[in-house]
């Protein structure tokens, strides 16, 4: 077991920043342009890996597959829409080419052997197995063979079916993660359960959240509570069509979620010495505290109670816990209100 795994030489685990993955699935609708440009627009967001699913409908498909939701105007049935999303070996071998031009990890969730055949010739770092696929041994086994880390989703599973799937991969001899992930779409706030994030850790790999909440508030609470890796669905504009487009942030949130990963890196990078940092802050400590001054015109020779002295900005006179040593204490010179009490306006008895 190890805590933590590598994908394209970028370690993933407790201590690391979080794996952000983009995901598409089939927001590019079957268009190869829009494909790229969802590369584009999830590198330009800070994404560490842009995530399409490949479909060979004929490998993984029957016609008696029904729609989850019924949204196509132009496929007769749930395999004519997977065999839309199909693209070519030469043309996924092009995504992933423009992947790496734009420093960007590329990851495709295969769905049948003959997907996993595919991908494997594309050098895949990283296996994403989705939550639909959990009892896939014959996936498993195709991807273990790589040894590439495989990245498992448990959106549809019980606690049993999960510490099954641990042990099968594990025995492949896969370096493996884990999702938590909710497989309703979109996924209510109160279904997100990031709790199992932290359930998951017993299994000694890297954790993450798989969220379809379309809300960026799950990342980042996941963020937060220390998740290793976060998945999220990405669309150029809600205004688009497809069925994932209501789960799924938008460039903006992606953004945003990408710089509290970062923000979030360079605050556990740099932890901070309490007195050290109160030492810095010296001239300001002065200004935001307070000192003794008189609430009233006072004479010298007047001899001080408490009654004559409260507490004023700035802290850079006499500090309020010594009250008790100046009560008692005469006056040398006549003092207002209007300034601090300093010590040369006190005799020199103690």
């Amino acid at each position: 077991m190890s805590s933590r795994i590598e994908i394209a030489g970028r370690t993933v685990g407790p201590g690391q920043p979080a794996f952000v993955i983009a995901e598409v699935a089939q927001s590019h609708d079957g268009s190869l342009g829009m494909a790229h440009a969802f590369i584009d627009t999830a590198a330009a967001c800070g994404a560490d890996a842009i995530k399409f699913q490949t479909h060979i409908a004929a490998a993984e498909s029957t016609l008696d597959e029904e729609f989850r939701v019924k949204f196509s105007r132009q496929d007769e049935t749930r395999f004519d829409y997977w065999r839309r999303m199909e693209f070519s070996p030469e043309q996924w071998a092009g995504l992933a080419a423009h992947a790496a031009e734009k420093g960007i990890v590329f990851l495709s969730s295969a769905f049948s052997v003959a997907a996993v055949e595919l991908l494997r010739e594309l050098g895949l770092a990283a296996w994403k197995v989705g939550s639909g696929e959990y009892r896939s041994d014959d996936l498993w086994q195709a991807m273990a063979a790589g040894g590439a880390p495989i990245l498992l989703s448990t959106g549809m599973s019980e606690w049993r079916e999960i510490e099954a799937a641990v042990e099968r991969v594990r025995e492949l001899g896969a370096p493996l993660a884990l999702f938590q992930c909710t497989s309703r779409y979109p996924t209510a706030l109160e279904h997100v359960g990031l709790n199992i994030i932290d359930d998951l850790r017993r299994f000694g790999c890297p954790v993450g959240l798989s969220d379809h909440s379309g809300s960026v508030h799950p990342s980042l609470a996941a963020l937060a509570r220390g998740a290793d890796m976060i998945e999220v669905h990405l669309t150029l504009d809600r205004r688009l069509f497809g069925p994932d487009v209501p789960v799924s942030l938008t460039p903006p949130e992606l953004t945003l979620l990408c710089e509290a990963r970062d923000a979030l890196v360079t605050m556990a990078q740099n932890p901070v010495d309490k007195d050290a940092m109160a030492a810095d802050l010296r001239e300001m400590r002065g200004l935001f505290s307070k000192s003794l001054a008189p609430t009233r015109t006072l004479s010298a020779g007047t001899q001080l109670t408490a009654d004559m002295l409260t507490a004023k900005k700035p802290g850079t006179g006499i500090p309020t816990a010594e009250l008790d040593d100046v009560v008692g204490r005469r006056l040398v010179a006549d003092v207002g209100p209007e300034r601090l009490l300093r010590r040369e306006d006190l005799d020199d008895q103690p």
